[in-house]
């Protein structure tokens, strides 16, 4: 039986979505709507712990570096990191520094340099793109891509073109922020070790959406943002094989990422403090974990298949409109969260600003992926983007609001 998203039971445990009854907030891409138990989170820690973690022996600051280990446990059992022991989580101010740091300190550990190749697929956003880019300039490496059909799917053809004996690391999204299509993680992984190279993924519009596990996936790893499923701004996750970890250069220096310091030298801690240099978000992380037991406790399946019917009913209704293009998947039900659109003759910057209008809130510009929409022959387009905080009515609004703005410029 597919989930009803003409009643709403989750709207009501988001204070801004409470304050504006009328807004209909389709960009979840960018970034989430918080509930009230995040923020209540955060200010939990300020009244109750409001210490440095790690850097005291007093109550505070040892109820503090609880908290944030308990948060490193939370999160690795979200994305299914089973293995027991070493740390696997590290903690950064977002997705895309912790994709920074992918680049930089495995490119210094695996002495990248001339001959070499660095793979990603064209649909990368721009935080999965320039690191790699900035590698094989300063390193003399070669950037390759991999070319998706327009739809966002991979062959396995594909996929073998472009990974071959010279390939070194393989990067790619989960999910596309523009096409909202699922990469084959897994098929891309295995080819990549097959080949005796590294896969990293960028898992920010999968996250939020999908149950994902990185055993699964098969990847070496993973990075993703807390603001994108409920969590606060500023706050980044890096999943990474221990064993991987471990082997790794700190990519920022300074306080509490050293064992031992003298006037000329330095030791670095083990993982996860090597990686997490000065003092960290403490309230942002521990409402990081009550983000995720926000989303655990509603169920990721249940908000999983709300999420597929919101979607394939966004897509649908979007392809009825004669003068729009939709891009990504055909079937609605294989977008995950985003639904990207052109409307024909309207820039999208004029379409979002008369639906903001109207109360409708949703993506214009080129996405932080300007390769995928050259590729796709796009300058820019319009994102719609659902979570399941969305109902039915939401995408009602989204249409009338198109109407209207066609009207405006052909009425």
């Amino acid at each position: 039986m597919s989930p009803d998203i003409t009643t709403n039971p989750y709207r009501g445990d988001f204070p801004l979505l409470e304050r504006n009854p009328d807004l209909a907030y389709l960009d979840s891409a960018a970034t989430a709507m918080r509930p009230a138990v995040v923020l209540d989170a955060q200010r939990e820690f300020y009244e109750t712990m409001n210490a440095n973690p790690l850097r005291g022996l007093y109550q505070l600051s040892v109820a503090a570096t609880q908290a944030i280990d308990d948060a490193r446990d939370t999160i690795a059992h979200f994305i299914g990191a089973t293995g027991a022991g070493a740390p696997q989580i590290v903690f950064g101010r977002n997705a895309s520094e912790m994709l920074n740091l992918c680049a930089h300190c495995l490119g210094q550990h695996l002495g990248i340099g001339v001959g070499d190749e660095v793979v990603i697929t064209v649909m990368e956003h721009h935080s999965n793109m320039i690191p790699w880019q900035q590698l094989c300039a300063k390193t003399g490496a070669t950037l390759r891509y991999l070319y998706p059909n327009p739809d966002g799917s991979v062959t396995d053809q594909q996929i073998a073109d472009a990974i071959g004996e010279r390939t070194k690391i393989v990067s790619c999204c989960h999910v596309s922020n523009v096409l909202g299509s699922v990469t084959p993680v897994r098929r891309i992984a295995d080819r990549a070790h097959e080949v005796g190279a590294l896969c990293v993924v960028d898992a920010a519009q999968s996250v939020p959406h999908l149950r994902v596990s990185v055993d699964e996936l098969g990847c070496d790893l993973m990075a993703f943002s807390a603001h994108k499923f409920g969590g606060p701004m500023g706050i980044g996750v890096l999943w990474g094989r221990p064993e991987l970890l471990a082997a790794l250069p700190p990519f920022l220096t300074g306080g509490e990422m050293i064992d031992s310091v003298t006037e000329q030298d330095a030791v670095w801690a083990p993982v996860p403090a090597r990686f997490e240099a000065g003092t960290q978000d403490a309230a942002g992380i521990y409402a990081t974990a009550a983000a995720i037991r926000y989303l655990e406790d509603k169920g990721m399946d249940v908000l999983e298949e709300r999420e597929r019917a919101l979607a394939c009913e966004l897509t649908n209704a979007l392809a009825a409109l004669p003068y729009v293009e939709v891009l990504g998947p055909a079937d609605g039900c294989d977008h995950v969260g985003s639904v990207s659109f052109a409307v024909d003759g309207i820039h999208p910057h004029d379409v979002a600003s008369l639906l903001d209008m109207k109360g409708v809130a949703i993506r214009a510009g080129h996405h932080c992926a300007q390769p995928l929409l050259t590729w796709l022959g796009h300058e820019s387009t319009c994102r719609a983007s659902v979570a399941f905080y969305n109902d039915v009515h939401d995408i009602e609004h989204l249409v009338d609001g198109l109407n209207y703005v066609w009207s405006v410029f052909h009425g």
